[in-house]
């Protein structure tokens, strides 16, 4: 009799997600009494805003709660319409929006809908370690192109010109401001690289979860320069909800019915609490500036503090809430600096090789997304533990 072996599929060889492995450590040093202070993952100190928690607690005192339909509930799409209206001067029809669970989700979808097994999509190096794990284990190709000081980080048309020399570029993903550097795109740079994608017929996907969060410059959504762009966000950053798992996407025409499609089989709906809970947040920009004012006191303190620690090499941080660091001063390998960092100061950080396999060696990335207090007593640390 023949025996079949059993074992994981070839598209499941994806990397871990060394942030989510380091936040997993900090987990077991804490449940031994440690206290840790969290700066490996971004996620904000802050609670979901007073009128999010007004709205779900309403929701669960009025009683059922049940599947909607795969895009959204309609009254939180109108809303989101109003908040393109508001904040970026786009008028988007809310047939346009579709709710996700998470921007995880909405990689997911626009992956599937957009792209077929074997398609290459540009992404920059150093980035968000899941855009390639997820496109590897779609059975999509990501193309890691790297950036450096010289576009401040960001990729440009002749990045992508050049990558196709190597093969069709299907799809390029960009985040800005961006993950784990926190530099962000201008407007014009923005809108030219939109430009080309929709002149080369390549879907541009953008990545915007961390508009809102901006210190220097000014956010520019792709809306303002193509219809064809294909906009992920979330609630998780800016309006402070990651463990409510929700987020949005605004499609092309002609992928609405496909994503509706897929979303339909992958996850029938995004939690319906979750859905009314957003909706109130888009009502909390009092609360969320005044969180958003905390970061702008901690990248403060970073930015002044990290140097004199001996990080001498910092990337701009227009946005988000991380300082993407250079190691190699006093470490050529960033993973053992990070693990003996959180072992000796209590501090956790993520190494950059999460975010470039290549160069991330000589990297750390920290967020300055929780409390004060906390970032004040890591500065303390660090400076104690390098002197």
């Amino acid at each position: 009799m023949n025996e079949r072996n059993l074992g994981p599929s070839r598209r499941s060889e994806v990397e871990p997600f060394i942030a989510m492995e380091v936040l997993a450590e900090a987990a077991k040093l804490e449940a031994e009494g440690r206290k840790i202070i969290h700066m490996e993952v971004g996620q904000p100190a802050a609670p979901a805003p007073q009128t999010a928690l007004d709205a779900a607690r309403k929701a669960l005192v009025s009683g059922r709660l049940g599947y909607t339909e795969a895009k959204g509930i309609l009254p939180l799409r109108r809303r989101l319409r109003t908040h393109y209206r508001d904040t970026y001067g786009v008028d988007v029809t809310e047939e346009r929006f579709v709710v996700t669970t998470g921007s995880s989700a909405g990689f997911n979808l626009a992956f599937l809908a957009a792209f077929d097994p074997g398609d290459r999509v540009a992404l920059t190096a150093p980035g968000y370690p899941a855009y390639r794990n997820i496109l590897r284990a779609l059975g999509l190709v990501p193309v890691e192109i790297e950036v450096g000081p010289e576009t401040r980080w960001c990729l440009t048309p002749d990045h992508i010109a050049r990558a196709q020399n190597d093969g069709p570029i299907k799809g390029v993903l960009v985040a800005s401001p961006a993950n784990p550097t926190g530099t962000m795109m201008s407007p014009a740079a923005l809108e030219a690289l939109v430009q080309y994608c929709d002149d080369e017929k390549i879907w541009f996907i953008s990545d915007e979860i961390y508009h809102g969060l901006v210190y220097q410059g000014q956010q520019a959504c792709a809306l303002s320069t193509s219809e064809n762009a294909i906009i992920i966000n979330s609630f998780s950053k800016y309006f402070c909800m990651t463990g409510w798992r929700i987020g949005w996407m605004v499609l092309p025409e002609k992928l609405l019915r496909p994503v509706e499609r897929i979303a339909q089989s992958l996850y029938i709906s995004a939690p319906e609490l979750s859905q009314i809970a957003a909706m109130g947040a888009l009502d909390a920009t009092a609360e969320l500036e005044t969180v958003r004012a905390g970061y702008a006191r901690n990248r403060e303190l970073l930015l002044e503090g990290l140097p004199r620690v001996g990080f001498s090499e910092l990337l701009p941080v227009d946005g988000a809430f991380y300082v993407y660091a250079k190691t190699s001063g006093f470490s050529d390998n960033s993973y053992n600096f990070a693990k003996a960092m959180l072992h000796e100061t209590g501090i956790a950080a993520t190494p950059g090789i999460d975010f470039d396999p290549v160069h991330g060696h000589d990297y750390l990335r920290l967020s300055f997304a929780g409390g004060h207090e906390d970032m004040k007593a890591a500065m303390q640390a660090l400076q104690n533990w390098m002197a």
